[in-house]
């Protein structure tokens, strides 16, 4: 079962031994799965607990408000997918002046060894800690010597070339480059909201879509998708076409996700959404008539069917197998 604790209070007394992470993990990409995958192999080998140490709100929020990064997953998508790597508990200590002023040694003695009797810590190249990101890999180690704890390291990670980080994600996101996207989340990037009620003009003119009201803080860049919507409180899946933009043919003036199901609903309208981007298809057009622009998104329909045929038949990843319609 997995433990999340939101508070060092939170922590039960008598605290296992852990392999121990730390980071922000925005995204959990390959860079942070590598990280991941390492801690749950040393703690399984020991029987030890494998556990994440996050923040919450980011820590530029208190040390640099005016560098706060647009966050690429929401604290409980962040907390499902370090689920989904194996481990047994986060911690997700808050984030205050009072944990920004914490000296690495502070920072180390008081939380890491004291509090989550870390005996292995696993973090990346660049890790920083401590006050005024003080502290670096070769001060952490120096720790682990003081207070009995091994320290890997773990260099970054190359996708086709390109470092992999969360900067670099958002990015690619903000451009639409949701296919590079996927390879360097292992998965497709996705949006969640709750299904609102739109204008009803697109639909009753061209197909019926579910609006989506986004509550990801990235968003891809204007365009046509294709995509997979989910259900998250039944697991239903459609393939589906998705549009991020104004609805220029209509004269729209606020940003909207609009998706568009390409196999029957059947059942209730789900009252949630997480739609998954795949790739992208085209700009966000004017079209001259709503005909001229329905004619486009069944042509996109057409499109998105035969890239998930081959994207199915290639069968190239078990978790593509698992998140196709």
């Amino acid at each position: 079962m997995f433990l999340v604790y939101h508070a060092l209070e939170d922590l039960p007394s008598g605290f296992a031994p852990s392999a121990l992470t730390i980071g922000n993990f925005d995204g959990v990409h390959l860079g942070h799965d590598r990280i991941l995958r390492s801690v749950v192999e040393i703690a399984r080998a020991r029987q030890w607990q494998a556990v994440a140490l996050t923040f919450h709100p980011h820590p530029t929020r208190i040390v640099a408000p005016d560098r706060v990064p647009q966050l690429l997953t929401s604290p409980s998508a962040r907390l499902a997918l370090l689920e989904q790597a194996g481990l047994d508990a986060a911690l997700v200590l808050p984030f205050t002046r009072e944990t920004a002023g914490l000296s690495p040694e502070e920072f180390v003695s008081r939380i890491v060894a004291e509090r989550l009797a870390a005996r292995a810590i696993v973090v990346g190249a660049n890790f920083r800690f401590g006050r005024g990101q003080a502290g670096d890999v070769a001060a952490l180690e120096g720790f682990g010597r003081r207070f009995n704890f091994a320290v890997r390291v773990v260099e970054p990670v190359r996708c086709r070339g390109e470092l992999v980080s969360s900067s670099r994600v958002r990015q690619l996101i903000s451009e639409g480059r949701v296919s590079r996207v996927a390879r360097m989340l292992q998965r497709p990037f996705a949006v969640e909201g709750r299904v609102v009620a739109g204008r009803g003009v697109g639909s009753r003119q061209t197909v019926p879509t579910l609006n989506l009201a986004p509550e990801t803080e990235v968003l891809p860049a204007r365009g046509v998708y294709s995509t997979c919507t989910l259900d998250p409180a039944t697991g239903r899946r459609w393939p589906s076409v998705t549009n991020i933009g104004y609805r220029p043919t209509f004269d729209g003036k606020e940003l909207t996700v609009e998706t568009f199901l390409l196999s029957p609903l059947e059942g209730e309208t789900p009252s949630r959404i997480s739609v998954a981007f795949w790739r992208r298809l085209r700009e966000e057009i004017r079209f001259a008539s709503p005909e001229l622009l329905r004619a486009q998104i069944l042509r996109d329909a057409g499109a998105t069917e035969k890239f998930f045929r081959l994207l199915k038949a290639a069968r190239k990843t078990d978790l593509a197998k698992e998140v196709l319609p």
